[in-house]
C-alpha cells in the first residue's frame, strides 16, 4: 500500500492528533495545580481531558480508516462512513470542551455518538463480501 485510499480521513485524522498534541501542551500548564479546572475529580477537569484523548484516538482512527480498502471507495458504504468518521472526529471533543465550558452542552453527546455509531456500522457493512 503506498497512499491512504480514504484520503479526507487521512487528513482528518492527522490533523486532530496535531490538535491533541497542542491542546495537552496547553491543558497541561496547569495540571500541577491542585484546583486546576475544579480539581481533579470535577466534570470540568475530566471533560477537557476527555476532550484531548478524543482528538488523539479518534484521529488515530480516522488514520487507521483512511489506510483500509474497506468499504471500497464509490459504495454507499464508503459515501456514509468516511464523513461519519471525520464528523465525530471533531465533534466529541467539541462536545467534550462545550461541557468542560457549560454543562448544559452535555446534551449534544448523541451527536458525536450516533456519527461514530454510522461510521462503524458503515465501515463493517462495507466489509461484508
Amino acid at each position: 500500500m503506498t497512499e491512504p485510499i480514504h484520503l479526507l480521513n487521512w487528513y482528518a485524522g492527522w490533523s486532530s492528533i496535531i490538535l491533541a498534541f497542542v491542546t495537552g501542551a496547553i491543558i497541561g500548564l496547569g495540571f500541577h495545580k491542585p484546583g486546576y479546572l475544579g480539581g481533579y475529580d470535577s466534570l470540568r477537569r475530566r471533560m477537557v481531558r476527555l476532550g484531548h484523548i478524543a482528538l488523539a484516538a479518534l484521529g488515530l482512527f480516522n488514520v487507521v480508516y483512511s489506510l483500509s480498502p474497506w468499504p471500497v471507495v464509490g459504495t454507499v458504504a464508503e459515501q456514509i462512513a468516511t464523513p461519519a468518521w471525520v464528523i465525530g472526529c471533531f465533534l466529541m471533543p467539541v462536545v467534550c470542551f462545550l461541557t468542560a465550558w457549560r454543562t448544559n452542552f452535555r446534551h449534544l453527546f448523541a451527536l458525536p455518538v450516533v456519527s461514530l455509531l454510522t461510521a462503524v456500522i458503515a465501515t463493517l457493512f462495507g466489509g461484508i463480501k
